[in-house]
């Protein structure tokens, strides 16, 4: 996807750093449209289709977690990139558990946003490069549609977990490095990062418990293990 057909919905509430994001972001080739407030930007992001969604934490109306888990109930693929001023990590991990695909603690560098941006993009890119389908037991993964589907049941997964389940599935009934998958899917094994992960692994293993064949195990010390006989 280039630059310049991928679409970004700014939300952030202070004026003057607002505007220097969208003028940074429209130089490097991004249309942006600003908006000041989470009511203000839910009601645009679906009267238009973007391709990228940054949303401060700390906004009056509506907070960007709360835009995020909107944003979620319809559209389960668009990155989600974080700005927030709190360094708490229970925040961060709330973050993650809401759908995000990675954050910025204010105050950051124009270079640092590019950067995280990019990465996300890159991720999303060798998604749409290498559509799969497996079977985990008597559940059916499609990874190019992010859904886990289980008879009649349907379950729409996130770009980060839909990329995490893909790579289990790549290494199932073997064990699968704690290191490896965090360098593969968060570029960076820090601890923040390991419990972030933890936090996708628990979504997953719920999503999974229908089928009493397959199981999501911790293997101590050193990874993870997607069991199934299928």
């Amino acid at each position: 996807m280039e630059q310049e057909n991928i679409k970004v919905l700014l939300a952030e509430d202070d004026p003057n750093l607002g505007q220097i994001l969208q003028s940074y972001l429209k130089a490097k080739g991004f249309p942006t449209r600003l908006c000041v407030n989470g009511k203000e930007a839910l009601e645009t992001f679906h009267k238009e289709v973007y391709d990228f969604c940054i949303l401060d934490v700390m906004m009056p109306v509506k907070d960007g977690f709360q835009v995020a888990e909107e944003i979620r109930k319809t559209n389960n693929t668009i990155p989600i990139l974080f700005l927030t001023a709190k360094s708490m990590q229970e925040d961060k991990l709330k973050g993650f558990e809401v759908g995000g695909d990675d954050y910025l603690t204010k105050p950051f560098s124009m270079e640092e946003l590019l950067a995280r941006i990019s990465a996300i993009l890159r991720r999303v890119e060798k998604k749409d490069d290498n559509a799969t389908f497996y079977q985990i037991g008597n559940y059916t993964f499609d990874y190019n549609l992010h859904l886990l589907s289980y008879g009649e049941k349907e379950q729409k997964l996130t770009s980060r977990e839909a990329d995490l389940l893909k790579l289990l599935c790549n290494h199932k009934n073997e064990v699968l490095d704690r290191s490896y998958a965090l360098k593969k899917i968060w570029l960076d094994d820090s601890y923040f990062n390991a419990r972030s992960m933890d936090v996708y692994i628990a979504k997953l293993r719920k999503y999974l418990k229908e089928d009493e064949s397959v199981q999501l195990m911790n293997v101590h010390g050193i990874g993870f293990k997607l069991v199934s006989r299928k």
